[in-house]
């Protein structure tokens, strides 16, 4: 999405007042899981992913949508028809491979014919492979808002009695922005439905700054969704640290909130320069995002705990 006009930069980022940061919560500290969604690893078969994902040295995992078999069939990872035995099946192989399954996609917009059914269902899936989380979002054009908070009023009892959380991620339309996102979230009403804060899409779709937007959604935020985006030299989204995203600023409000946060990392790429051909080029970019992660978050403790 080639937006020329009105470009946000990182300088212009730092040019925001003090006042629209908002002072970090003063909970106890946050437990941040770095987990690494398959969906980079999309051209590859589901195993080479986890593999990947493991030796980069990551300990949780995020289901991505689809991988290539060695055949070249793209396949689900969890098609949103299977029974609960099979994303049980699913969550056994992951753990095999050493990583802890903590989020997954719906794969199902909000406002889609279907939805509060499907929903139920990758409840249903989620419960029985120990995950905690489903990751949905809506359409990115606006449009069919009552559907939104229909699907997700259906879903929130579901999640809450399956000991799962239903969280919206911004994704341009009816959850374009974070402030979008906690709107629904109260309009629905129910415990089992909060937020995973998407920052990069906030600046891709909405050329907002999600360092000021965040700050209106922040006591919603269960989980990120981690990549990041620049708008020059070219309008694209990539691996966090790449782009134009102050990460210590966008953290700086969820610090302390005494809660377990997934931090899944679903864009992990260099801008402006080809995505890798071989899944250990991929682990190498693996490894670099959550290396910078880290650093990121042992800066702020260090900073919260001066």
């Amino acid at each position: 999405m080639n937006r020329p006009e009105a470009h946000l930069t990182r300088r212009a980022l730092l040019r925001a007042p003090a006042a629209a940061l908002a002072a970090p919560s003063k909970g106890a500290p946050t437990v941040f899981q770095l987990a690494c969604m398959t969906l980079p690893y999309r051209p590859f078969p589901f195993e080479r992913a986890l593999e990947g994902i493991r030796k980069a040295g990551y300990r949780y995992a995020a289901w991505g949508t689809s991988h290539t078999t060695p055949g070249g069939r793209t396949v689900p990872v969890l098609d949103v028809e299977a029974p609960a035995a099979e994303a049980a099946r699913v969550a056994r192989r992951t753990r095999e491979a050493g990583l802890e399954p903590v989020m997954m996609f719906s794969t199902v917009h909000l406002e889609a014919g279907g939805a509060p059914r499907a929903h139920a269902h990758r409840i249903e899936q989620a419960a029985a492979a120990g995950i905690p989380y489903v990751l949905t979002f809506g359409k990115t054009s606006p449009g069919e808002y009552g559907r939104v908070i229909e699907t997700l009023k259906h879903a929130g009892p579901l999640a809450r009695a399956a000991g799962v959380m239903v969280l919206i991620k911004q994704h341009g339309g009816n959850s374009a922005t974070g402030e979008d996102c906690a709107r629904i979230v109260r309009e629905v009403g129910d415990e089992g439905v909060r937020v995973c804060y998407d920052a990069g899409n906030v600046l891709d779709y909405e050329n907002q700054d999600p360092i000021a937007d965040i700050q209106k959604c922040w006591p919603d935020v269960r989980a990120f969704c981690i990549k990041d985006h620049r708008n020059t030299p070219r309008d694209e989204d990539c691996g966090p640290g790449f782009g134009e995203i102050d990460h210590y600023q966008l953290f700086l409000p969820v610090m302390r909130t005494g809660l377990t946060m997934p931090l899944a990392f679903e864009n992990i790429f260099e801008p402006l320069v080809p995505r890798p051909a071989t899944p250990e080029g991929v682990d190498a970019l693996a490894r670099r995002a959550r290396e910078y992660m880290e650093t990121v978050l042992r800066g702020l403790a260090a900073h919260a705990a001066s």
